[in-house]
């Protein structure tokens, strides 16, 4: 099955959730602000693509943070920032048979799924 994990009221999760639906795949979607998001899936995901990519820096969350928090962003903080604010977490988040997806391409999608 794949997994969508994202913020129901994103534009960008509703162009990827209208996609998936046009082109019959079967998806589960996770919300984080609905259903929560566990530490140890988000621990695993900045370890495998680095906190650089799963960080919207052009979100608004992103840049309401001060600067020198910014500049001093690890994996551990990144982790502690986006447990408690899951809309700086890139959207959408993909999963498909273990291959981790961010953001929405229709191009990629189109790839990923043929």
């Amino acid at each position: 099955m794949t997994l969508i994990y994202g913020i129901k009221n994103c534009d960008t999760m509703k162009k990827a959730m209208t996609w998936l639906t046009q082109n019959n795949i079967e998806f589960q979607f996770h919300d984080y602000r609905k259903d929560g998001l566990e530490a140890v899936l988000l621990k695993q995901w900045i370890k495998d693509l680095g906190w650089e990519s799963i960080i919207n820096k052009r979100g608004t969350t992103w840049r309401a943070l001060d600067d020198e928090t910014k500049s001093t962003m690890n994996d551990e903080k990144a982790l502690a920032h986006a447990l408690a604010q899951p809309a700086m977490i890139k959207r959408p988040l993909l999963i498909k048979q273990g291959k981790i997806t961010l953001g929405f391409k229709a191009a990629e999608y189109q790839a990923l799924f043929s």
